[in-house]
């Protein structure tokens, strides 16, 4: 390796590491990166992947695997010239052909490397700018909730009363939709634009969320990503809010405008569903608006279980959820399902436990000390929402028009 090119390697890994150290420790540069620089990769590069009609993310994933699987192919290829070398020069056998093979394989193998260094180098720059730093911004609570401290403390009272609200809600739009012969939700439009236009619409009260929008990508390996249980990923390397095109339908519009925050570069799981909850409750579709309740209904029904202790008589006090919306209440549906496991080539449960591992990690690594559980602090949010910036929202607000 030349030595200018080992030393703007060396200089590019420099800065990016100066650049993740600044991130942990100022959040008025985050708050500065993610205002005026980090929506300029968005209106550019994101508006270019936008035009490809397929995830260019997953294609990009994969020709990764493939690439890297060339590079320790041949890395192993190798390992295995050296040890001939060595083991015919201990028996006096070396050629002056098998050497010069060696030598010419040897410098193949040095050029591949310095490629694969300058892929690993971009790799953490992508990273870097597009993600790592995204985790050190001021939260979204501290952006645009004055009144919240941040350390407010709820009653059981209060998040029962916003569980009941949560359930009214679902059991009424769960009426509402449009279903074909089996009972399972149809939809008639584009959710991806209507995603969008909900986002926007939700930026008119929150300028992060303003502009432009890149479109949502459904994924070709869906029944790959539904055995780990994901609902969709926001891809750093291609700007894309991408989603999972084997879920129940009436999962996608909450799923599309969770990622599509995370491309606004609110990136917490937290804050993510949080958004894509007002989102859909902003817009003017039914089904937007009943996949909204319904994405955050488990967290807060799990959080309410655990105040009551699992209280079967305080429980059944409450509002009780319909047997409609239970239904609806599906990562996948019985038949997506089956057709998941005929094609499965790992087991479902090793890959997502391999999956949860995974994204468990990358969190803690970036600071969320919760990992995975942070995606359940939606509640505490909407706790924020509802009651502390206004005690009459569970009542008044986006009520829905009986049938």
């Amino acid at each position: 390796m030349k030595k200018s090119r080992k030393y703007f390697l060396l200089s590019a890994i420099g800065v990016a590491l100066f650049l993740n150290v600044l991130a942990w420790k100022s959040s008025a540069f985050c708050d500065f990166y993610v205002s005026h620089i980090f929506p300029i990769w968005l209106n550019t590069y994101g508006k270019w992947t936008s035009k490809f009609p397929f995830s260019v993310g997953e294609m990009m994933i994969v020709l990764a695997v493939t690439l890297l699987s060339i590079f320790v192919m041949l890395g192993l290829v190798a390992v295995i010239f050296l040890f001939v070398k060595k083991w015919k020069e201990k028996k006096h056998s070396l050629s002056e052909t098998y050497n010069k093979n060696y030598k010419r394989y040897l410098s193949i193998y040095k050029a591949d490397s310095l490629i694969f260094a300058n892929i690993l180098v971009a790799v953490m720059w992508i990273m870097t700018l597009n993600c790592f730093v995204l985790y050190h911004c001021s939260t979204f609570e501290e952006k645009y909730w004055d009144t919240v401290t941040g350390e407010e403390e709820y009653t059981v009272e209060e998040l029962g009363a916003l569980r009941d609200f949560v359930v009214t809600r679902v059991n009424q739009y769960a009426k509402m939709m449009e279903r074909d012969e089996h009972g399972l939700i149809v939809y008639d439009g584009s959710m991806e634009e209507t995603a969008i236009l909900a986002m926007q619409n939700l930026g008119k009260e929150y300028p992060q969320l303003e502009g432009f929008y890149t479109t949502p990508k459904k994924i070709a390996a869906s029944e790959f990503l539904s055995q780990q249980y994901m609902k969709g990923y926001y891809f750093p390397f291609s700007l894309e809010a991408n989603y999972n095109d084997v879920m129940y339908i009436i999962s996608k519009p909450a799923t599309m405008c969770h990622e599509l925050a995370h491309t606004k570069g609110f990136i917490y799981e937290d804050e993510a569903n949080l958004i894509a909850f007002l989102a859909c409750l902003h817009s003017d579709d039914p089904a937007f608006q009943y996949s909204g309740y319904l994405s955050v209904l488990t967290y807060i029904e799990n959080d309410f279980l655990r105040s009551i202790d699992y209280n079967k008589e305080i429980y059944n006090s409450h509002v009780k959820i319909s047997a409609q919306v239970q239904k609806d209440r599906v990562f996948l549906t019985e038949d997506a399902w089956s057709e998941v496991e005929k094609k499965a080539v790992i087991s479902t449960k090793t890959l997502k436990k391999a999956s949860d591992a995974f994204t468990n990690t990358t969190l803690v690594l970036n600071g969320v000390e919760q990992g995975s559980a942070s995606y359940g602090e939606v509640v505490g949010l909407l706790m924020d929402y509802y009651i502390c910036m206004d005690d009459d929202r569970l009542q008044t607000e986006y009520m829905v028009k009986s049938e």
